[in-house]
């Protein structure tokens, strides 16, 4: 280039960022309104953000997603997926009634008669007698007086705790209660405490610290826990929130059909008088083959919540086909209890065989809800797609459901499982586990992808 074309060149340069500075100036002093935007991209929500990296780190990994797999039929001892039979240890169906002959006839005899909705809220138009007989089997098995029927499990516990305690109350929850439990306090104002899992002696010396400071205490507990698969010891908790005028409510969504000889839950369990606790809560969608949530106990309790819970009353009612099916499997729970009995028996093999071959199983009693405690959330995931492959369907949970290093495969146990498919599950995941920290840890895998 020549002199002349330089020249040329450094001149028409400083131009343009005379024109840039004009620009800008121009800019600043009449500032322009951002376009607005049709529709907002919920891609910049940083949260979205944070698990699409995850997702493209698992990618990486060669770690397939194994959340949201169709399961094509019915989800029972075995599952088909993608074609394919498993033995399957992902269902709540505990004591095999899902898909049970007089469990489908009920519901179809309901449709029949009553049609797929209600069509309004209970307390409108929607009130049909099935409710009621629903209601009459659920409290006899609870051994208390009524019951309340609402159409999800979630929002039974979060609209009957944010309804009954309010700003100036406390409640105090164990540290591993369900998100229901935890968004019921959130939305009821009252303040929350969380005792450490299990550990009675601090929820003793919260109720003696804190009782005398606020106008209702609530004590939440569950009867099976289903991350751990533990239970707490329900007659101290009865003693204690006896001893300090509080309410105690007992989450039974994985206890009841579980626990107890004839499988009435954690007060049979115990051998407690089911009417010395306030509230009992439950779930329709495992032992019941159904869907819905419902609390158990006073008739009192009971009648204010039909007339004022907001999840009760500003919600349809109960459909017939989930009640039809419901009262079935409540008929066949009380009518077979030795479903419990073979539940309860392959529950003990497979923590007997679990603990024998060197897995985690943490705090687990071996009823219906048996983890494996893998560590990382990348190993969990990474184990049961490698058991998947071997026919077993068994699912990671990985934080934030859990903490980061106790991220684990979660079996459920049911009484239609076989011994063999026990053995099978157990000496799979254990031989699994044993190639995978052979390869080393997520980290490691992590890096050797990237290479």
């Amino acid at each position: 280039m020549g002199a002349d074309d330089r020249a040329k060149l450094m001149d028409s340069l400083k131009a343009n960022r005379r024109s840039a500075r004009g620009r800008t100036a121009s800019s600043s002093a009449r500032p322009q309104a951002a376009p607005k935007r049709k529709v907002y991209d919920f891609k910049e929500l940083p949260q979205v953000k944070q698990l699409q990296m995850h997702r493209a780190a698992a990618d990486m990994m060669g770690i397939e997603n194994p959340f949201f797999r169709p399961h094509d039929g019915l989800a029972a001892g075995t599952s088909f997926i993608n074609g394919n039979n498993y033995d399957n240890f992902a269902s709540y169906n505990y004591l095999g009634l899902n898909g049970h002959p007089k469990v489908n006839e009920a519901a179809k005899a309901h449709v029949d008669k009553f049609g797929t909705s209600v069509s309004a809220s209970r307390i409108v138009a929607g009130e049909r007698p099935f409710h009621a007989e629903l209601e009459a089997a659920l409290a006899r098995i609870h051994g208390v007086e009524s019951a309340i029927v609402m159409v999800s499990g979630h929002a039974t516990n979060v609209t009957t705790i944010g309804h009954l305690v309010h700003k100036g109350d406390l409640v105090l929850t164990d540290s591993f209660v369900h998100n229901s439990i935890a968004e019921g306090v959130r939305l009821s104002g009252a303040t929350r405490m969380n005792f450490p899992h299990d550990d009675l002696d601090a929820l003793e010396k919260m109720l003696a610290d804190q009782r005398h400071k606020f106008d209702k205490v609530l004590v939440v507990v569950e009867g099976l826990y289903s991350m751990d698969g533990d239970f707490p010891d329900l007659k101290r908790v009865v003693k204690l929130k006896q001893a300090y005028d509080a309410w105690l409510m007992v989450d039974e969504a994985h206890s009841i059909g579980v626990l107890g000889k004839t499988g009435k839950g954690i007060a049979e369990h115990f051998g407690i008088d089911p009417t010395e606790v306030e509230i009992w809560m439950g779930t329709l969608s495992k032992t019941f083959s159904s869907c819905g949530g419902y609390i158990a106990g006073s008739k009192v309790l009971c009648d204010y919540l039909k007339v004022s819970a907001p999840g009760f009353v500003f919600s349809v009612g109960l459909s017939a086909a989930l009640a039809g099916a419901a009262i079935a499997s409540a008929e066949l729970l009380e009518q077979e209890p030795e479903r419990v009995g073979k539940l309860q028996k392959n529950g003990a093999l497979f923590l007997k065989l679990a603990k024998e071959a060197g897995l985690n199983t943490g705090p687990s009693a071996g009823y219906a809800v048996v983890p494996v405690i893998v560590g990382d959330s990348a190993s969990a995931a990474t184990l049961s797609n490698r058991l998947l492959a071997k026919g077993i369907n068994a699912l990671p949970i990985i934080f934030p459901a859990v903490p980061e290093k106790s991220a684990r495969i979660r079996f459920f146990i049911t009484s239609e499982h076989t011994e063999e498919q026990i053995r099978r599950a157990v000496e799979t995941t254990a031989s699994e586990l044993d190639a995978m920290r052979a390869d080393g840890t997520a980290v490691d895998r992590l890096i050797k992808a990237a290479r």
